[in-house]
């Protein structure tokens, strides 16, 4: 039996079709810190993570898009090492 977590905090990666970028990238600002170019992270509720898959649902063509959700439980539980250039517009993650 599949255990239900109430996850609090996500990233989101998304390569999708230029005619969805734009809508894409809105929905997930609604929701998350921009970090770097199709990548999104921060804290969220399990209520928002529904709306949020819901939302992108409506607008992402399936059979041609890709959107991956990184579920974690909260924002301690990952370490995050970033190589090259630190972005000036990306969320401080202090751990």
């Amino acid at each position: 039996m599949a255990r239900n977590y109430n996850y609090n905090y996500a990233f989101v990666f998304y390569d999708v079709g230029e005619k969805r970028v734009n809508k894409v990238f809105k929905i997930c600002k609604k929701y998350f810190h921009h970090h770097q170019n199709s990548v999104f992270r921060g804290p969220i509720t399990p209520s928002n993570l529904i709306k949020l898959k819901s939302d992108i649902k409506k607008v992402i063509d399936e059979s041609h898009d890709f959107v991956s959700i990184i579920k974690l439980l909260n924002k301690e539980s990952f370490d995050e090492e970033t190589l090259g250039i630190k972005r000036k517009d990306t969320e401080a993650l202090i751990l």
